[in-house]
């Protein structure tokens, strides 16, 4: 049976305890005698897919890579930790790489793409409409980046301003999930997959997708410290390379029956609930993104909300140049043929 806390408590507690989820053996090539390590930081949720596809199908090791994929609680542990050398990758909505380089002088370089966010706007039952969270409480993973500038600009289209609600910071979207849940004073967050299926199952509403109110978003990607990333670009190459193949791998309808018990074990859930999830996940529309491709216009967007909501860059967006390289990405590509 699956109950209304039963992905955000499974996914919550890997976190909290420090859990770092391990390689598994490859299945689909012998891996080399020497692996290179990897640390990969994540945020809990399906938007993994890619890497729980590839380290259960040996893609990885394939690559001459030792992945070990581990959860963050928050956004300022993952951009830290990446800055101070804790982990060599990060995955997570872009945006945290420009707040790191904008906010923070680190210099961040983006790898790849992931998904539009596949959020959606989450508020309590009563409310039907956004005008209607005046006054209310919004719980954000951090107030500056990503996922909060997404409900803040939804907010003020909707003629609400910065002193009109309230903001809570709580961290990743297990913990926004629980907030709504728990207290109903929590009135609206930002919630993707598998939280927003949760949510809809606990009488939370929905007010629609960010692709829909807000348009394009280049939400989750890959991205690095730039002097790590010069110094270890064979290894950016082949994790790419290995990411995108389990992504293709996880996509196949051909692999549809593997997939799905993958996402029943990695996420902790019952087979209903991961049928519900795949659904969402192979949407063309609202889904992953396939190859992991780099939304140009979504990264746009990315910038002009900065540089609107935040006041970044006296209001005019910076070039996306400052940010991205995608060569590596390229050549994983080639790699794959």
């Amino acid at each position: 049976m699956i109950t209304r806390r039963s992905v955000s408590a499974a996914l919550v507690l890997a976190p909290l305890v420090g859990c770092q989820s391990t390689p598994s053996a490859p299945t689909s090539a012998p891996a080399p005698q020497s692996l290179t390590k990897l640390r990969v930081k994540v945020f809990p949720g399906a938007q993994n897919l890619g890497q729980f596809a590839a380290l259960s199908q040996g893609f990885f090791a394939k690559h001459g890579l030792e992945v070990d994929l581990q959860f963050t609680q928050n956004s300022v542990q993952l951009r830290d930790g990446l800055a101070q050398g804790g982990h060599d990758l990060a995955h997570s909505a872009v945006d945290n790489a420009v707040a790191m380089r904008e906010l923070a002088g680190h210099d961040v370089v983006i790898l790849s793409g992931g998904d539009n966010s596949m959020n959606e706007l989450f508020v309590q039952s009563e409310t039907t409409a956004v005008a209607q969270l005046k006054g209310k409480t919004l719980v954000v993973d951090a107030p500056n980046t990503a996922y909060a500038l997404q409900a803040k600009k939804i907010f003020k289209t909707n003629g609400l301003g910065p002193s009109d609600y309230q903001i809570k910071e709580v961290g990743a979207t297990a913990f926004r999930l629980k907030a709504l849940q728990d207290d109903k004073r929590n009135a609206v967050a930002m919630l993707n997959l598998p939280f927003s299926l949760q949510a809809h199952d606990s009488g939370l509403r929905s007010l629609g997708y960010v692709a829909d109110l807000l348009g394009p978003y280049q939400a989750t990607g890959a991205f690095a410290m730039r002097p790590w990333a010069s110094a270890n670009g064979a290894a950016i190459e082949r994790y790419l390379a290995g990411y995108i193949e389990g992504l293709r791998w996880a996509l196949n309808p051909a692999n549809k029956a593997q997939t799905l018990q993958l996402l029943q074990t990695r996420l902790n859930i019952a087979a209903p609930l991961a049928q519900r999830i795949y659904a969402a996940l192979v949407d063309k529309r609202y889904g992953l993104t396939p190859d992991a491709r780099f939304d140009t216009q979504g990264f746009a967007n990315v910038l002009a909300l900065r540089a609107e909501i935040e006041g970044q860059w006296g209001g005019v967006p910076a070039s996306q140049e400052r940010y991205v390289d995608l060569s590596w990405y390229h050549k994983a590509l080639k790699r794959l043929g």
